[in-house]
């Protein structure tokens, strides 16, 4: 007779996984699409409901998004989502622009014929998106569109920089384009950043990205 661990036990660990992942990604989404609100206090019984599920995950899942800048714990007082001032929010998108804007000069040193072609499919999505007014699947392509410049930078510690960083702004970032003018002007400088990729101009792409990078956080372009 085996003296093993039973499949099971490891079974139940893939489940728990799962879950954890599903009600990361649910929180995460709300505070970012901002069905959750900053600065409003966290209702843990509400969002068991919501979401059926137990406290455990749900306590486990904001240890996590308070990692990220996105929920405060404050101990005996329950969870808040973070609320950052007007002071914060412009040095984070200020300093974030300067980031992305060397993540798209390094992509151009280093970026592969197929990464661009996965960039640009992944803009043609974003249209459709657009075409659709889906918000939510338009901002979902287009943080696809800078995650996938920044991973072709291929440089960890500036990644590593940037996914902090860009964590607790996108709510921020979601928002931004609620205007129309706004939304054309985003589209069009992400043809931009793809010609200037194509082209392999570090140079065009770095000036792009930070002056979309600042529009985004509502800071005067230069």
């Amino acid at each position: 007779m085996s003296s093993g661990a039973s499949p099971l036990g490891e079974l139940a660990k893939i489940e728990r996984m799962h879950l954890h992942d599903t009600v990361l990604d649910h929180l995460r989404r709300f505070v970012i699409e901002g069905t959750l609100k900053p600065g409003i206090k966290i209702n843990e019984r509400e969002l068991c409901e919501v979401l059926g599920i137990s406290r455990t995950p749900l306590r486990e899942a904001l240890k996590v998004l308070a990692m990220e800048g996105l929920i405060e714990l404050r101990p005996n007082r329950g969870a808040r989502v973070a609320q950052m001032s007007d002071v914060e929010i412009r040095e984070t998108f200020e300093l974030m622009s300067g980031i992305e804007a060397f993540n798209g000069q390094l992509a151009c040193e280093r970026i592969t014929d197929s990464e661009v072609q996965t960039i640009r499919s992944l803009h043609f999505q974003m249209l459709q998106a657009k075409a659709s007014d889906d918000l939510s699947l338009y901002f979902e392509k287009n943080a696809a569109i800078h995650d996938a410049i920044s991973l072709a930078a291929r440089n960890e510690t500036l990644r590593k920089t940037y996914l902090t960083l860009n964590r607790k702004i996108q709510a921020v970032r979601y928002s931004s384009n609620r205007t129309e003018q706004k939304w054309e002007r985003a589209i069009h400088d992400h043809e931009a950043m793809i010609e200037a990729l194509e082209k392999r101009d570090g140079e065009r792409l770095k000036a792009i990205l930070r002056n979309h990078i600042l529009d985004a956080g509502g800071l005067p372009r230069v």
